[in-house]
This record gives C-alpha cells, structure tokens and sequence, in this order.
C-alpha cells in the first residue's frame, strides 16, 4: 500500500550536514552558469541554506527531497564506474566517498 503523506523532516547528524553541504555546493558550481539548470540550481541553493542553519532537523520540499535524492544516486553510480577505472588510490578515495553517500542515501531517503 502506497503511503500517503511522506514525511520530509530530515535528522542528519553533524557529518552528514558537511557531506551534504559539500555536495550541494560542487552541484551549485556545475549548475549555475547554465539557465537549463536553473530549477536545480535553486533546489540545492535553497537546500544549502537549510543544511546551514543550526536547526537540528531539515524540512525539505518534495522537489528538494526527489532532487536530492536522486542527485546522490546519480552520483553514486557515477563514482562506481570510475573506481573501476581508476588506480589504487584514487580507488580508495572514490570507494570512501561511495559508501558516505550509499549510507546517507540507505539511512534517510530508502522507505
């Protein structure tokens, strides 16, 4: 059965904030130049703003959570492809950042 209010009150701990806001910032500079990218450009400003602000819980939009949600896991992929690619350190490196975002993404956004 499908539920039907979600909720979209976020409790990231103190590290996600920083991995989230570290994210939303790298999408920013990749997206804002280009009025193509303007609805996500103002999602993840708005969702920067959010991670910021010393509330201990973050209520996201439904458009904020999806564009999140499946920024993340675009990038997930992204990453898995190239460790597979790349050598041993860089492997290393990429293989930290897939399990952050795998977790973050299993822990708040999986049902």
């Amino acid at each position: 059965m499908k539920k039907l209010f979600t909720n979209y009150n976020f409790d990231f701990d103190k590290n996600e904030k920083k991995l989230l806001a570290t994210f939303c910032k790298q999408t920013l500079k990749q997206t804002e130049g280009d009025s193509k990218f303007f609805a996500e450009s103002k999602a993840f400003n708005s969702i920067l703003v959010k991670l910021k602000s010393d509330s201990d819980s973050v209520k996201l939009t439904k458009d904020e959570r999806i564009r999140l949600e499946h920024q993340l896991t675009e990038n997930v992929k992204f990453l898995k492809k190239e460790s597979g690619k790349s050598w041993f350190i860089k492997k290393f490196l990429y293989k930290s950042m897939i399990k952050q975002y795998e977790n973050i993404i299993n822990k708040h956004f999986k049902d």
